[in-house]
């Protein structure tokens, strides 16, 4: 009776050891399929896509590589400050701070002193920088720090202010009104400023 039992429930019992192999095999491909994240820094071939929060740092050559180039990229994740080559991306909320001439981006003459203004509310930029957003350019000044580019900016986060004065070429972050307008010399010759607030 015990044997035909067992019998009768081998069946069932072999496919559910075929379920159980099924889904461990699936899963181990998936694990498999699943893309292996960079970490840190990478060498990649320089047609190749930059991560989102990358940045290029320097360019070798590379016989592995179609074009004959590399660049070393890195993540800006966790950092405050770096130096990229002139054409690497900028991360969203990051600043160039100077650029100066290089030899180390594979032709590109520039190098770029780049900073995240995720903790700070001041910094001084080079006039190409991107400003991010929220921010204002609150006076211009002649520099010799960003090579070859004549002018740099003081920018400030409008966050915790309620109002403040910026140069007449500053953007005006969403939510904020011109109140009036000034003469001014500092704005690196612009000759204006506004006055803004919060509306």
């Amino acid at each position: 009776m015990a044997f035909k039992t067992l019998r009768s429930r081998i069946p069932h019992l072999l496919t559910a050891v075929l379920l159980l192999l099924g889904l461990m095999t699936a899963a181990t491909a998936q694990a498999q399929a699943a893309p292996q994240q960079l970490g840190g820094s990478a060498v990649v071939c320089s047609n190749s896509p930059i991560p989102t929060g990358w940045v290029v740092n320097s360019v070798s050559t590379s016989s592995s590589c179609g074009s004959g180039r590399a660049y070393t990229i890195s993540d800006t994740s966790g950092l405050n400050y770096t130096t990229v080559c002139s054409f690497s991306p900028m991360p969203t909320g990051w600043v160039v701070n100077s650029a100066f001439n290089t030899s180390n981006c594979g032709g590109a003459t520039y190098a770029h002193n780049i900073s995240n203004t995720a903790s700070i509310y001041y910094t001084t930029v080079c006039s190409f920088s991107p400003i991010p957003t929220g921010w204002v350019i609150n006076s211009a000044f002649n520099t010799s720090n960003c090579a070859g580019n004549t002018y740099g900016y003081n920018i400030s986060s409008t966050v915790n202010v309620s109002s403040t004065t910026v140069c007449s070429f500053s953007p005006i972050p969403a939510g904020w009104v011109i109140t009036g307008s000034f003469s001014t010399s500092n704005c690196a010759g612009n000759g204006l400023g506004y006055y803004i607030r919060r509306a």
